[in-house]
């Protein structure tokens, strides 16, 4: 009478159909199990993708061999003088790959995450590596141009080895606030919209950019935004149609003019004019 059939109860389990010492033992022996939404967790914006990964990865490689060999700096670092007069060119792209210290490479890869991996799944692994190198080549080249300004403050910046993937960075924190200007962003410790945090990071950058002392590295967080913008704005911009659409715009309204064409009204006024 006392025999508890285990194997019929754990099939029906589900249903309620055990007696009720199955059903103690059950609660005593049985757990329950785990709610998806319940045990389910998660932190930023998403899992890595391969693209991130990889990038994320050569950033690393990168920075766990120049702390054995420091002198590859001197070589894979922006130089701009040695761009200039001896042509080491692969220096507008081998920079972005170098940190100075574990908080650099940590905040810049954290960045690259948080920005990165909502970007990705707007314009697809394709644009968006398109997008990230361009930004940190073109903020090298503009670093370069830069320093040809005949003043003290961009001369500085010649003979500086300039590292890190800041440029980038930059590029993609300003697509970001373009695609979502209201989104909060923690600074500091304050949150604030993402087009506000990128006009205060621009602002920063630019005055010190104009400075003796903070030009070197701020030069390339500006270049990198003016070539972001450049990317997403201008390639947009065909001159040719946007002249003949400024001049066809100009006709339309001067005929408007010619007749008095105006947009308003009433539907019982007689006496109104062309709408």
């Amino acid at each position: 009478m006392g025999h508890v059939v285990v194997a019929g109860c754990e099939m029906f389990a589900g249903y309620g159909c055990c007696s009720a010492s199955d059903t103690i033992l059950e609660k005593l022996n049985m757990r329950r199990p785990a709610s998806y939404y319940g045990s389910s967790f998660s932190f930023g914006p998403g899992p890595l993708s391969t693209s991130l990964k990889a990038l994320i990865g050569a950033n690393v490689a990168m920075f766990v061999l120049t702390s054995f060999m420091p002198t590859l700096q001197d070589y894979l670092g922006l130089v701009p003088a040695l761009v200039l007069h001896q042509f080491w060119l692969w220096q507008i792209a081998t920079y972005m790959f170098l940190h100075g210290g574990l908080f650099h490479i940590l905040f810049n890869m954290l960045a690259l995450w948080m920005f990165g991996t909502e970007l990705e799944r707007i314009w697809g692994t394709r644009y968006f590596l398109k997008f990230y190198f361009l930004t940190g080549i073109g903020a090298g080249a503009l670093t370069v141009v830069f320093s040809l300004l005949p003043f003290g403050f961009a001369q500085q910046v010649q003979h500086s080895v300039i590292i890190g993937a800041s440029g980038a960075i930059y590029g993609l924190l300003l697509a970001y606030a373009l695609y979502f200007p209201d989104r909060p962003i923690l600074m500091i410790v304050f949150w604030v919209p993402a087009k506000v945090c990128v006009a205060i990071l621009a602002g920063i950058a630019l005055l010190t950019s104009l400075s003796e002392s903070g030009g070197t590295a701020n030069a390339t967080h500006l270049g990198g935004l003016v070539v972001g913008y450049l990317l997403l704005k201008g390639a947009r911009i065909h001159p040719i149609s946007e002249l003949k659409y400024r001049y066809l715009k100009w006709k339309i309204n001067r005929v408007r003019k010619k007749f008095d064409v105006y947009s308003g009204g009433r539907a019982n006024d007689y006496d109104r004019r062309v709408h």
